[in-house]
């Protein structure tokens, strides 16, 4: 339960270059290196092992960039916005670089279900077309097999421009569907349909909202 004494800082930031391939973990614990170094007054937890109030966005798959990913930092007292941003700005590294703060109400859903729909845009080594959306793939979930029907989490399919696409993926509370996992099995079948380059691949993926 939220605890009305605490302000609820929501901190967008952007994932990109080398810390693309960083783990969701490791991103975290960087993220939290950079809310100490920058001396705001977070909140932690009870119990024997108290750790700091903070929580994180969706988890993006490594090697998959974000341009307006976000955390939620709970603190004791009130810092302005424009503070605590410049503060963590100037303790963050550049390639995981905050560029907004605002607080949301404590009540407001958790930061990792607040946004179930994510925008991507993908970049190819050439021109993408005719890249078809296959109607199933096949995933591995907890050791065991799972058909995942592509229409229940792809909104809309592929938005073509030349070398990119964007496209809309719709997380489930049973689950969701990587966008990196997507591509592979869109570029598979598109190479096996003759639509596109054997040699075209991805060059990056970005979750751009």
């Amino acid at each position: 339960m939220a605890d009305p004494r605490l302000f609820r800082l929501r901190v967008v930031y952007a994932k990109r270059g080398r810390v693309a391939m960083l783990s969701h973990l490791e991103v975290a614990r960087a993220l939290e290196r950079a809310v100490r170094r920058a001396d705001l007054p977070f909140a932690v937890t009870n119990g024997f092992s108290p750790h700091m109030r903070i929580a994180f966005g969706a988890a993006l798959p490594v090697g998959v960039g974000g341009t307006a990913e976000f955390f939620d930092l709970f603190m004791r007292s009130y810092v302005a916005p424009d503070k605590a941003l410049a503060a963590l700005q100037a303790a963050s590294a550049p390639d995981l670089m905050p560029s907004a703060c605002s607080y949301v109400e404590p009540q407001a859903p958790a930061a990792s279900v607040a946004c179930p729909l994510s925008t991507y845009c993908a970049r190819f080594s050439g021109p993408a077309a005719s890249l078809t959306a296959p109607e199933s793939i096949e995933v591995v979930r907890k050791k065991k097999p799972k058909t995942l029907l592509v229409a229940e989490y792809l909104r809309d399919g592929f938005a073509i421009d030349g070398d990119s696409a964007t496209f809309t993926l719709e997380a489930k509370p049973t689950g969701s569907l990587r966008p990196d996992v997507l591509l592979d099995a869109a570029l598979s079948c598109s190479k096996a349909a003759g639509v596109v380059p054997e040699d075209l691949h991805m060059v990056s993926i970005d979750r751009i909202s």
